[in-house]
């Protein structure tokens, strides 16, 4: 499976942003997949991640409330809708999949084994 993120740009304090990852080479049904973010300097850490099968979500204490992760099963695409954004966000987002019969939403870095080249999202105020 490939995966590719877009949809990074440069946004004000406030704006939004919406990511998108494709996926090639495979559908999604029962796996899951999930966003993570590094800022420079700063290890890779969790965002959201979501189920296919059920659709079931978990996001990091920082972005709840701001962030939106869905999926698309036509499209075979996870997106991420970034509202309210603030300098902290800054940084490069990649997009990660998990294969397999999986009902609930992690999560552990080490639970993703296919990855996206990551796409830079600068929030400036």
């Amino acid at each position: 499976v490939q995966l590719q993120a877009s949809g990074g740009g440069w946004v004000q304090v406030g704006g939004s942003l919406r990511l998108s990852c494709s996926a090639s080479g495979g559908t999604f049904n029962s796996d899951r997949s999930a966003w993570f973010r590094q800022a420079p300097g700063k290890e890779r850490e969790f965002v959201a991640a979501i189920t296919w099968l059920s659709g079931s979500t978990f996001y990091a204490d920082s972005v709840k409330g701001r962030f939106t992760i869905s999926r698309d099963k036509g499209k075979n695409a996870v997106f991420l809708e970034m509202n309210n954004l603030k300098t902290e966000d800054t940084a490069t987002y990649y997009c990660a999949a998990d294969r397999g019969v999986r009902t609930r939403a992690r999560p552990d870095r080490q639970d993703y084994h296919y990855w996206g080249q990551g796409t830079l999202v600068t929030v400036s105020s």
